[in-house]
């Protein structure tokens, strides 16, 4: 497939100011996307577009990926109903190191130039700012931005003069971007397209040349239709200390059968006939959830590596009684440790259950061991033991307590 074919495929289209997208299909053009470093993590939200990114730099195009330093001391306004909280210049600098590892995770192997805003901002002066960017930026534009008519609105929480500038910011990167290196096609998710046309009009008003935008779709849960990447404990985030990485492949691998078809094409590189295949195993055997499966290892593969994927696939057998305990390594033992309550070695089985809370009273305990309803290791034990080796405790169905 073209470029344009499997965007389209893919589910990639949105809004873009190009007349004909076949355009994409041609000679190497150089682009950029870009996140702000308002955390220190991004999400799968913009991982969805990151997956896009991929597409064009597999297609042959060059990528330039920014790291928000300079829009980051501000935080974008767009889609906010109130001010943000500025952070400190510490904490954008930590964001910008963690977003700069997590390119490199994601494009692992990819030929792209990581880009900060801030090295061409620190410098520049205010009043030649507002002479060559501010001069060129009509006030009617900037006032028509929904968020700003929402925040100016009779309930709306106000803007300051730094949040209602920001897009003259993002505008002006675009243009150093066209001047420094070529640039000359944006790509962004759809809560971005305002900011990101703003560039596209200041480059043709300072430098009378011709730039392009092309977005994505935001991911909507179909199930909730809310934002997707929104959980019960809020986002799924690509760190694995704000989301482990056994909680991110189980993400994966319980979503519903209406959207795993949209999300295998969004967030996998995986190919059409797999893909298409995997689609009729939904349709025909819903129950083995292949696709669930096939999604979870994709996407925790490119986020995490292979190791750590093929780590959580184990624990995930091991506690929904598909694999035996004694295949797990210790690496997985650390991986349980996180999921699960975890005592020490020389403890019985009663006390494992009290201490971990799986139990009210040691009596519970012994009741449940009488009935059959407590295994070590996998196996039913009937009178309660001390555990002297690393071993995973079940109490019925789905409750566990690792000793180690």
């Amino acid at each position: 497939m073209t470029l344009s074919e499997e965007l389209a495929w893919r589910g990639f289209t949105n809004q873009t100011t190009y007349k004909d997208v076949s355009a994409l299909d041609g000679d190497q053009i150089s682009f950029y996307w870009g996140v702000d470093p308002s955390s220190d993590s991004m999400t799968i939200g913009n991982l969805a577009a990151a997956m896009m990114v991929r597409h064009f730099i597999d297609h042959g195009h060059k990528a330039f990926l920014l790291v928000g330093g300079a829009t980051g001391m501000i935080g974008d306004p767009d889609g906010k109903k109130d001010e943000r909280n500025l952070l400190t210049l510490d904490d954008i600098a930590h964001n910008k190191q963690a977003l700069a590892e997590q390119y490199n995770a994601v494009f692992a192997d990819k030929d792209f130039t990581v880009v900060d805003n801030y090295d061409w901002f620190k410098d520049m002066n205010y009043l030649d700012f507002l002479r060559m960017v501010g001069k060129n930026v009509p006030l009617s534009q900037m006032l028509g931005r929904d968020f700003v008519q929402a925040r100016l609105g009779e309930d709306g929480s106000g803007i300051s003069y730094a949040e209602f500038s920001y897009s003259l910011i993002q505008g002006y990167d675009f243009v150093h971007l066209s001047r420094e290196y070529g640039v000359s096609l944006q790509l962004c998710g759809a809560d971005q397209w305002g900011n990101s046309v703003a560039g596209v009009d200041l480059i043709r008003r300072l430098d009378s040349k011709e730039a392009h935008v092309y977005s994505t779709p935001l991911i909507i849960n179909k199930a909730t239709g809310v934002k997707f990447g929104k959980s019960e404990g809020g986002a799924v985030w690509l760190d694995p200390a704000k989301t482990s990485v056994y909680a991110f492949y189980q993400f994966w691998l319980n979503v519903d059968d209406e959207s795993v078809g949209e999300l295998l094409r969004v967030y996998t590189l995986l190919d059409k006939e797999t893909i298409e295949g995997l689609d009729a195993e939904v349709a025909n055997n819903p129950g083995g959830r292949a696709a669930q499966k096939a999604l979870a290892e994709a996407v925790t593969t490119i986020v995490h590596g292979h190791e750590r994927t093929e780590s959580v696939q184990r624990v995930t057998g091991v506690l929904f009684g598909q694999t035996s305990f004694a295949e797990l390594q210790s690496e997985d033992m650390d991986v349980l440790a996180h999921e699960i309550p975890v005592v020490g070695l020389g403890t019985s089985v009663i006390d494992a259950l009290t201490e971990a809370s799986l139990v009210s009273s040691n009596g519970e305990a012994r009741r449940l061991i009488d009935s059959g309803a407590v295994s070590v290791n996998g196996q039913k034990i009937t009178e309660d033991q001390r555990i002297e080796a690393v071993s995973l405790i079940k109490k019925g169905k789905n409750s566990f307590v690792l000793a180690r």
